[in-house]
């Protein structure tokens, strides 16, 4: 099985991220965004899912999957490689760090918070950044 947690890690924004202040992923259209969901689930629910969690949920809910489903279909969704949160727009274009704990719980964090530039600075944690939109 495949897995997309970390633990114990700081995801910074990415270095080309347009925003110097966080902002929620605006709602287009008729249908949530991937990025709405994400942040809808992990904003009102910080450091209660895995990045697993929040991945799959997020995706049954597009697959429209019943709760009897779900078991086998997560199965077969981490049967290979998903990406992982470095590569979500929250902090590749809407300005969210995404920090782990030491149970693989996250959060999202505003790049402007005094609590993100404690974990940015904070040597006990582990930091990587989110992917870059584009190429360098």
């Amino acid at each position: 099985m495949h897995t997309t947690n970390y633990y114990n890690i700081l995801i910074e924004v990415a270095d080309d991220c347009p925003v110097k202040v966080a902002e929620a992923p605006p709602i287009k259209g008729n249908r949530k965004s991937v990025a709405n969901l994400q942040f809808e689930m992990v904003q009102k629910h910080p450091y209660q899912f895995t990045s697993d969690d929040v991945l799959f949920d997020i995706f049954a809910q597009r697959q429209d999957l019943s709760e009897s489903e779900r078991e086998e279909a997560r199965k077969k969704f981490f049967s290979k490689g998903q990406p992982c949160f470095r590569a979500s727009p929250l902090p590749k274009r809407y300005g969210w760090g995404v920090h782990s704990d030491a149970k693989g719980k996250i959060a999202l964090l505003a790049v402007e918070s005094g609590e993100y530039q404690k974990l940015v600075d904070d040597k006990n944690t582990q930091h990587t950044k989110a992917m870059r939109s584009k190429r360098a």
